[in-house]
């Protein structure tokens, strides 16, 4: 099963986090499968690929609570059909 979940990088106390779809069974540093867009909290700055994201979701990719939230935030749910949407 494919998830859609942060991926930490930056420095100590400068987080960044790439929004990826990785494998479940992958550790959060592990090996993505594509990365989909990045997010970064202390500038309050998102970048997302909604094509990209799109094709996961239509595939069957969970996205994990937190990044949800993001695509809720940005409205991507409003381009994805809504009798397909089943979420955790």
């Amino acid at each position: 099963m494919v998830k859609l979940r942060l991926k930490r990088c930056g420095r100590k106390q400068r987080a960044v986090y790439r929004i990826v779809a990785i494998d479940v069974r992958s550790r959060r540093e592990g090996k993505d499968l594509r990365k989909v867009g990045f997010y970064d909290p202390m500038k309050n700055q998102t970048y997302l690929n909604v094509p990209v994201i799109l094709y996961f979701l239509e595939k069957g990719a969970q996205p994990t609570g937190t990044v949800q939230s993001l695509l809720k935030k940005a409205e991507v749910f409003k381009e994805f059909p809504s009798n397909q949407m089943k979420f955790n």
